[in-house]
C-alpha cells in the first residue's frame, strides 16, 4: 500500500510540476522555438500572422492563426503553405529541458502550393541551413532534430504546377500522417475528391527519414475509388521516381474513371483489370513491362512506354485474342435499309482525339469486331504524329480475304481521310456490305483502290471522294435481277450468275465512274458503263449483255438499265438501246444500196466516205455546164 501511495504521489507531483513549467512558458516563445528549429532544418520560414496561444487539451502545444510556410527560392513569392489555423503539439519532457520536439501538426483549411522546376525537383524537397532529417540541427533552441510524428490536414486545397505544364488544382483534401518511429515507417491516409466522390489513398513509406533525405525507400499504396481499387508495391524517392508492380481492378470502369475526374465512353461500364511492372523516372518517362489488360472479355498483353510531355508520346507492342470493341465504338454495320438508306450520317465528327498524344502501337490479334468491320488474324501498326494517324495493315484478314496497305486520317487543317489498299480473296458481299451497306454483288475478288476525301461528317467525306481502282472477280452473282429473264420478259427479281468480272474505275466528287465492265456469263457476255453515286447512294448504270443463240450466228443484244437508289433501284431492259443497233444497220444498208445505184447511173465510183448529197450537187453542176456549152455552139 505504501508503494502505491508513493507512486501516485510521484505522478501527481510530476503532473503539477509539468503544468507549472508549461504555464511559465508563453505561447509565443514556444512557437518561436518551433519556428527556429523548422527553419534550421528545412531552410524555410514559418510565419505566424495571427494570434498565438498555448494549449493543454486535446494537444499540449501551440495554436496559431494565419500561418504560412515560405516557398523554395525558385518557386516564386507565394508561400508553399497557408493555413487559417495550425495546432503544433510538442513533447512535454523535451519542453521542460528547453527543447521543442514537435509530435504533431494539425491544420484547418490549409492550402498547399506545390511545383516542380526544370530539373524535376519539387518545392517540397527541403534544404537549408541545417542538417538533413535525422541529423543534428543548429540555431536557437535546436537541441534535437525536427521530426513531426503526426500530421492532420482537414479541408485542404492543393495547387500543383509541374514545370511547363498547366497547373492542376484539387479541393477538399484530407490528410493523416503517422510517423511514430524516427527510423521507421510512415503511414499516410489521404482522401481526394477530384470529381466530388471520395478517393481514398492508404500508403506506407519505409525509412521515411531516408526518403526525405532523397534516398530510395520501399513504398506501398492502395487507392480505393468508387467501383475500383488499385495497388502499388515497390520503391520510390522524394523526386517521384518509382519502380514496382502496379495493379488495378474495377467492376465499373466508367464509374471509377468519373471519380478520378476522367470522362470515359459508356461502353466501358464493365469490368476492367490492369497489371504491369512499372518504372517511372524524374524526366517523365513511364515504362510498363509484363503488361496485362482485361476489358470485359477482351484481353491484351505486351509492353508499353509513355513519355509525359506537353504532347505525350506512347510506344507499345500488344497482342490480343478475340477482341470485341463493337460496344466501345458504337458503330453498327450499314445495311442499306432504314435511316442508312436515306443518306450517310451528317453529324459532325469529333477528331480531337488525334491531338491527345503521339506514338506508335503495334497490335496483333486473333480477331477484332469494330462494330462495322470484322477482322480475322491480323497485324496492325498505328502511328500518330501531330494529329495525323496512319494505320498500316501488315497484313489484315478481313472480308474473308487479305488486305495490305494503309489508311490515313489527318486533322491538322480540317479532317481528311485517305487510303491505298490492295486486296486478294475478299468476299465482295462482305466488303461492300460492311463498308457501304451494298450487298447485291457476291463473289471473291482481288484488286486495289486509292481514295481521298475530306469534310467534317461522313456525308461530306463520301460526297468529296476522289481516287481510282480496279477489280477482278471469279465466279459470283448479282442479286435483284436475272439478265436472261430480263431479256426474255423484263421485270426485276432473281439473280444473275457470272463466271468472271473485271472492271477499272475512277472516283471524282463522290461519284464512281466505270467504262469497261466486262462480265462473262453462261451463254452470253455483258459489258457495262455508268455512274455509282458513293455520296448520294444512287446508281445510273447500263449493262449491255449479248446473247448468242445456240447453233446460230445471230447475236441478241438487250441492254439493261439500273437506275435509282441503292436500296431500291429500278432494273429493266432498255429496248431503245436494243433497237438502235438494228436501226443503225438498216440505215447503213439503205445508204449502201443508194450509193451502188447512183454509181451505176452516174457511171462513176463512189467512195464510202463521200457524201451523196454533195456528189449529186456536183453532178448537176457539171451537167448544167455541159448543156450551156452546147447552146453557145461548143462541142
Amino acid at each position: 500500500m505504501k508503494l502505491i501511495i508513493r507512486v501516485v504521489t510521484a505522478l501527481v507531483l510530476t503532473v503539477v510540476l509539468l503544468a507549472g513549467l508549461v504555464l511559465l512558458l508563453p505561447g509565443e516563445k514556444v512557437a518561436r522555438l518551433a519556428a527556429d528549429q523548422l527553419e534550421a532544418q528545412t531552410g524555410r520560414q514559418l510565419g505566424l500572422g495571427g494570434k498565438v496561444s498555448f494549449t493543454f487539451w486535446p494537444t499540449l502545444g501551440v495554436k496559431a492563426d494565419a500561418v504560412t510556410l515560405s516557398n523554395a527560392d525558385w518557386s516564386g513569392p507565394e508561400p508553399m503553405l497557408r493555413a487559417e489555423r495550425v495546432t503544433i503539439g510538442v513533447a512535454a519532457a523535451d519542453l521542460m529541458q528547453g527543447n521543442v520536439r514537435v509530435t504533431e501538426v494539425s491544420a484547418i483549411l490549409p492550402h498547399l502550393n506545390l511545383a516542380t522546376n526544370a530539373e524535376g525537383i519539387g518545392n517540397w524537397v527541403f534544404g537549408g541551413g541545417g542538417a538533413a532529417a535525422g541529423g543534428t540541427g543548429s540555431g536557437e533552441g535546436a537541441g534535437q532534430p525536427l521530426r513531426i510524428e503526426a500530421v492532420e490536414l482537414t479541408g485542404a486545397s492543393l495547387r500543383y504546377a509541374a514545370h511547363g505544364e498547366k497547373p492542376v488544382e484539387m479541393k477538399n483534401v484530407d490528410l493523416s500522417l503517422q510517423w511514430p518511429d524516427p527510423a521507421g515507417t510512415v503511414n499516410a491516409k489521404v482522401t481526394l475528391r477530384p470529381a466530388g466522390e471520395p478517393v481514398e489513398i492508404d500508403a506506407e513509406i519505409g525509412t521515411f527519414a531516408a526518403f526525405l533525405a532523397g534516398e530510395v525507400s520501399s513504398v506501398g499504396a492502395t487507392v480505393a475509388a468508387p467501383g475500383g481499387t488499385g495497388r502499388f508495391d515497390g520503391h520510390a524517392d522524394i523526386n517521384g521516381e518509382a519502380s514496382g508492380r502496379l495493379t488495378f481492378g474495377a467492376e465499373d470502369a466508367v464509374r471509377t474513371g468519373a471519380a478520378l475526374g476522367a470522362v470515359l465512353p459508356e461502353a466501358l461500364a464493365q469490368k476492367a483489370v490492369f497489371g504491369a511492372d512499372v518504372t517511372y523516372t524524374a524526366d517523365g518517362r513511364l515504362s510498363m513491362r509484363d503488361l496485362a489488360l482485361e476489358l470485359g472479355k477482351n484481353r491484351l498483353s505486351g509492353a508499353a512506354d509513355v513519355e509525359f510531355a506537353k504532347r505525350p508520346r506512347i510506344t507499345a507492342r500488344l497482342q490480343g485474342g478475340a477482341l470485341d470493341f463493337s460496344g466501345v465504338t458504337g458503330a453498327e454495320p450499314p445495311d442499306g435499309r432504314g435511316a442508312a438508306a436515306e443518306g450517310w450520317p451528317g453529324q459532325r465528327i469529333d477528331a480531337s482525339v488525334l491531338g491527345l498524344a503521339d506514338g506508335t502501337v503495334d497490335l496483333s490479334f486473333d480477331s477484332l469486331d469494330t462494330g462495322s468491320v470484322q477482322l480475322g488474324p491480323s497485324q496492325l501498326n498505328l502511328t500518330v504524329e501531330r494529329e495525323r494517324a496512319v494505320v498500316k495493315f501488315l497484313p489484315a484478314s478481313m472480308f474473308g480475304g487479305e488486305v495490305q496497305g494503309q489508311l490515313v486520317a489527318n486533322n491538322r487543317n480540317g479532317l481528311s481521310v485517305g487510303g491505298n489498299l490492295s486486296f486478294t480473296g475478299i468476299r465482295l458481299e462482305r466488303a461492300l456490305g460492311e463498308t457501304a451497306g451494298y450487298r447485291r454483288l457476291n463473289g471473291e475478288a482481288l484488286g486495289g483502290v486509292e481514295f481521298l476525301g475530306s469534310g467534317n461528317s461522313v456525308d461530306a467525306i463520301m460526297r468529296s471522294l476522289s481516287g481510282k481502282g480496279w477489280l477482278e472477280a471469279g465466279k459470283g452473282f448479282f442479286t435483284g435481277f436475272d439478265l436472261e429473264q430480263l431479256m426474255r420478259s423484263g421485270g426485276n427479281g432473281g439473280s444473275t450468275v457470272f463466271d468472271q468480272l473485271t472492271a477499272s474505275y475512277t472516283v471524282e466528287g463522290g461519284n464512281l465512274r466505270n467504262e469497261d465492265l466486262l462480265v462473262l456469263l453462261k451463254g452470253f457476255r455483258a459489258q457495262g458503263k455508268g455512274r455509282i453515286g458513293l455520296g448520294a447512294r444512287d446508281i445510273d448504270y447500263l449493262f449491255t449483255p449479248q446473247l448468242v443463240r445456240a447453233g446460230r450466228d445471230q447475236v441478241l443484244t438487250i441492254p439493261v438499265r439500273i437506275r435509282g437508289s441503292w436500296d431500291n433501284p429500278d432494273i429493266r431492259p432498255d429496248f431503245s438501246q436494243a433497237l438502235q443497233p438494228k436501226l443503225d444497220g438498216i440505215e447503213q444498208e439503205a445508204k449502201d444500196r443508194v450509193r451502188q445505184k447512183l454509181s451505176e447511173e452516174l457511171d462513176t465510183g463512189i467512195a464510202p466516205e463521200q457524201d451523196l448529197n454533195d456528189l449529186l450537187k456536183e453532178r448537176i453542176k457539171q451537167e448544167a455546164r455541159d448543156q450551156l456549152l452546147k447552146l453557145l455552139g461548143g462541142d
